[in-house]
């Protein structure tokens, strides 16, 4: 059976772990690599449990751990322009 830990981007604990064992061992390089953290819940499921991952393959404590930076839309945006028809600006 196959976790999905990433639901966002739908990465499984098996790809994760596979991209640890190639030697891709902070949140940050796993971001880059997998997209990991990157989809609209921006990490909030799968950065905890990827830290388990990484603590148990790597032995590296939670708290040495560096949570990778988040980048909110730059001008706050509401739902009813990204959901309007209209293709004025």
């Amino acid at each position: 059976m196959t976790t999905i830990i990433c639901r966002c981007e739908d990465l499984t604990e098996d790809e994760i772990v596979e991209a640890i064992e190639e030697g891709y061992t902070t949140l940050e390089e796993l971001k880059r690599k997998l997209r990991l953290g990157m989809g609209p819940c921006q990490g909030r499921t799968c950065i905890p449990l990827v830290m388990r991952l990484l603590a148990k393959h790597t032995g590296v404590s939670h708290c040495e751990m560096e949570i990778p930076v988040t980048h909110p839309p730059v001008v706050p945006v509401s739902l009813g322009i990204l959901a309007s028809d209209d293709n004025e600006k």
